[in-house]
């Protein structure tokens, strides 16, 4: 006989909306954020490797962000990689630290943005709710089989339904905080 399991459903929900959260850490406001740079890769020593791996990311003040490289050889490969980063950053360099001033973002970056953070808000509830599909099948197939009665069925979905609300509501005020993070000036 297999059991339901309500908390494996809840961790993978939850696993879901962590990474929504790591996805706005990498949205742009108008305030500076080591999240910003950290996904960042940077040719070194003749492979890819994290911008962490290369140096100390620091934010001098709420303006700017900086990053501390450790060998003085791999300085032109850090303000490469954020250059070329889809972030739209111009950094220049002071000896062995790299200085990314964050411009003001206009308007239209602002609403290209929120657009951006709904899409992920968006794929954060189809995992959630793939989440929920897998439960009411397992619940469907226990029931099919005998394992669990109609009514356990039915209170296991409506728990899961319940669950899978809680989740979604999670995500919505998310994006409703990170809109605001965006259009804040």
């Amino acid at each position: 006989m297999s059991i339901f399991d309500k908390q494996d459903l809840e961790r993978r929900m939850q696993g879901a909306l962590d990474a929504l959260h790591k996805e706005f850490s990498g949205l742009r406001t108008g305030r500076a954020s080591i999240a910003l740079l950290e996904p960042l890769m940077v040719d070194a020593y003749g492979s890819m490797m994290p911008i962490t791996q290369v140096g100390t990311l620091g934010m001098p003040d709420a303006r700017t962000l900086s990053v501390q490289v450790w060998d003085k050889t791999m300085v032109k490969s850090v303000e490469k990689a954020i250059r070329e980063s889809s972030l739209g950053l111009n950094p220049s360099v002071d000896g062995q630290i790299v200085r990314v001033p964050m411009p003001e973002l206009s308007t239209e970056r602002r609403q290209e943005l929120t657009k951006v953070a709904a899409k992920y808000a968006e794929q954060a509830r189809v995992a959630i709710r793939n989440v929920r599909r897998d439960g009411m099948d397992s619940l469907k197939q226990m029931e099919k089989e005998g394992d669990i009665s109609e009514d356990e069925q039915r209170r296991s979905s409506t728990e899961i339904q319940t669950l899978t609300d809680s989740f979604v509501k999670k995500v919505d005020e998310a994006l409703s905080q990170k809109d605001k993070d965006i259009l804040q000036v």
